[in-house]
């Protein structure tokens, strides 16, 4: 196949400089060395960053990637406070779901002001979180929110015979002091625990460890970790469900009939021009879908893109609707005044909340740390490292900008632990990672701009600081809840098992190792919880670890498949390796895979040129390995889970594998 058409235009920096293909490699630093279409073009980053360089098309023109505002670039300040709450829109589905499953776990009662301010803090960090990662960490449009990986060892720790809540009436009749001596504790454990494992995230994106990492993971360990997840979740689902079923089911079946039966359906839009009116037709289910609070941009095809980020407000709208019609239900006085689908149970709790209220670090006391909590949490900060990195690199690729180079994945893992860190700190009692609902929206809306994501951190903040938007959230019906977390867990599953898209499904080999992890890692932490006293090593701190990790499902099953999968004989292609890093590659076109921005600039932090030259050493810095890193011009970049072979090729792992 011949080679594709590059043509080098003058770089706005330098106007004087005309080179064609054959000058640049005599006379620049470095050499470029177009191989073939399946292979990649060698250029040396030093002369790559004097240079626009684009593809053409067969008749010449150049191709331009359909984005409206690139990553550098700065839109009017309106139109980033509109596409800003946008991106807060589109995470509070996700984020709103945590604390409803965290605080019966803590021992806050529905009507205690606790969960609206745990819900405010939420909202708060995450935004400090996401101001971070875009100005410090990979600085690219992601934004951070709190995540279901932490959540299953959250519940394990809080499920230990020491942590037991007391019964609900016995709860009840408590005042909000002695409920307020009740789950600080609690929380201030958990913040112990996140503290401690994201400490080692900080670890492992600082030394460039991803690598090693990723030498172990496969779609047949990472199928079962997730999909755990979900399904260790189900009774929470439940537990809310069953307040009102009919309820439940009928926000259920509302999220399936926006987000699947009517995802195609144009919808007519009024509008005037000039004197008269007119109608357009939308998809608008398109533009507001269904989202998913779990890192899976990786998982999905980019040609589907549409689909991938289906959902984007989705949630807030069936919640929203939903809510209306029990608030019908309560004005008419059509069902018991106990009902728990009733509006006006919860109105005391919103009139407690203040208005201003803005969380400071250590708000609920200086957190403890125990050994079985932290391991516990780090199973999750696993999960979260592998959801991220495939998430840069599909936010890289919507974004229309290069692949992130190693220290800017590196830098963004350290800077998701750093995240995390504060989290605890300030007390929200999550972890934070990347949310692939907000990257989807780069997909719908064109605008990839790093400022428009800084303003909808700063939006977050300021939110997380009005103490009657936290207890607006948690005045949610409790059937509303329950309703949407069938559908959130189901999809947080399905998100786990799609994985096995890349492995041999009619390997006996494979199908042992997931029946192995899957079963094991319902049925052990099953048995210890039904059996809390069984395990005792007459150490204390040695027998809470054990019980944590064996109480955690998400690191049993994951436990298993690794073990299993890296010890039991079998070939890429059968253990899905292969396919894994291939995936993608047929989505894009030639022209779409060579229409990126070539300056790498973009990756680096502010004040980096200020820096000493010794920086340049550090893994998370730029410079780090960049002059023997390559531009990515051919298929290899259109792959969004090749952040697996990408990662460990960036840190030295797996040299005989030509990307």
């Amino acid at each position: 196949m011949d080679n594709p058409t590059l043509n080098l235009q003058e770089s706005p920096s330098s106007p004087d400089v005309n080179v064609s293909l054959s000058a640049y490699q005599q006379n620049l630093t470095g050499s470029a060395q177009v191989i073939n279409e399946a292979e990649l073009t060698e250029v040396h980053l030093d002369a790559l960053s004097k240079c626009n360089l684009q593809p053409m098309k067969s008749d010449g023109s150049n191709h331009k990637a359909d984005i409206v505002y690139t990553v550098d670039d700065v839109p009017p300040w309106y139109l980033c406070i509109a596409l800003g709450f946008q991106h807060y829109l589109t995470m509070m589905g996700g984020t709103l779901s945590y604390p409803f499953i965290v605080a019966p776990k803590l021992c806050i009662p529905e009507n205690h002001p606790a969960r609206g301010s745990l819900i405010s803090t939420i909202f708060f960090v995450s935004g400090i979180g996401t101001l971070l990662q875009a100005t410090f960490g990979v600085r690219l449009p992601i934004v951070q929110g709190s995540t279901f990986s932490f959540l299953v060892p959250i519940i394990a720790i809080l499920s230990l015979p020491k942590w037991e809540c007391p019964s609900p009436e016995e709860l009840v009749n408590r005042t909000h002091e002695e409920v307020d001596d009740l789950w600080m504790p609690r929380m201030r454990e958990i913040q112990g625990a996140i503290i401690g494992a994201s400490l080692i995230e900080v670890v492992v994106g600082a030394l460039g460890l991803a690598g090693l990492l990723m030498r172990v993971i496969s779609p047949l360990t990472v199928t079962p970790t997730i999909a755990l997840i979900g399904l260790s979740l189900f009774p929470e689902a439940a537990k809310h469900a069953e307040t009102n079923w009919p309820i439940s089911f009928a926000t259920f079946g509302l999220v399936v009939l926006l987000s699947q039966y009517l995802r195609d359906v144009s919808i007519p839009i009024p509008f005037i021009r000039t004197t008269t009116g007119a109608f357009k037709r939308y998809e608008v289910f398109k533009i507001f879908p269904f989202q998913l609070p779990f890192g899976s941009a990786e998982l999905e095809p980019h040609d589907d893109l549409p689909r991938r980020a289906r959902g984007l407000c989705l949630v807030v709208l069936t919640i929203t609707t939903m809510w209306f019609i029990c608030f019908l239900l309560t004005v008419s006085n059509a069902t018991d005044l106990r009902n728990p689908l009733r509006t006006d149970l919860k109105n005391g709790l919103l009139d407690d909340s203040p208005w201003v209220r803005v969380p400071y670090p250590f708000q609920w006391g200086a957190p403890t740390f125990s050994l079985g909590g932290v391991v516990g949490v780090f199973a999750g900060v696993i999960i979260s490292v592998i959801e991220s990195v495939g998430d840069y690199y599909a936010c890289a690729r919507l974004a229309a900008v290069r692949v992130p180079p190693v220290d800017a994945v590196n830098r963004g893992i350290a800077i998701e632990g750093l995240g995390s860190i504060i989290s605890a700190i300030f007390g929200s009692g999550c972890g934070l990672t990347s949310y692939s609902e907000n990257i989807g929206a780069i997909g719908i809306t064109r605008v990839a701009s790093r400022r428009v994501i800084q303003m909808g951190a700063a939006l977050m903040v300021v939110f997380g600081c009005l103490g009657k938007v936290g207890g607006l959230f948690v005045s949610i019906p409790e059937p509303i809840v329950g309703g949407v977390f069938i559908v959130m867990f189901s999809v947080v599953s399905s998100v786990g098992l799609s994985n096995l898209q890349f492995v041999d499904l009619n390997s006996s080999r494979n199908l042992f190792i997931l029946g192995a992890s899957l079963f094991l890692g319902l049925c052990i932490p099953s048995w210890v919880a039904d059996h809390p006293k069984s395990i005792d090593l007459g150490n204390e701190v040695l027998t809470q670890l054990v019980r944590v990790l064996l109480s955690t499902s998400m690191f049993v099953g994951g436990f298993v498949g690794i073990v299993l999968d890296n010890t039991i004989p079998g070939t890429s292609a059968e253990r899905g390796l292969s396919a894994w890093a291939t995936y993608g590659e047929d989505g894009d076109d030639e022209s779409t895979r060579n229409d990126k921005k070539c300056s790498i600039s973009t990756y680096d932090p502010p004040f980096v040129s200020r820096l000493p030259a010794w920086t340049k050493q550090l893994p998370f810095m730029p410079g780090y390995n960049r002059k023997s890193q390559t531009a990515i011009v051919a298929a290899t970049e259109s792959a969004v889970p090749q952040h697996v072979h990408k990662v460990n090729e960036y840190n030295g792992y797996n040299h005989d594998t030509k990307l």
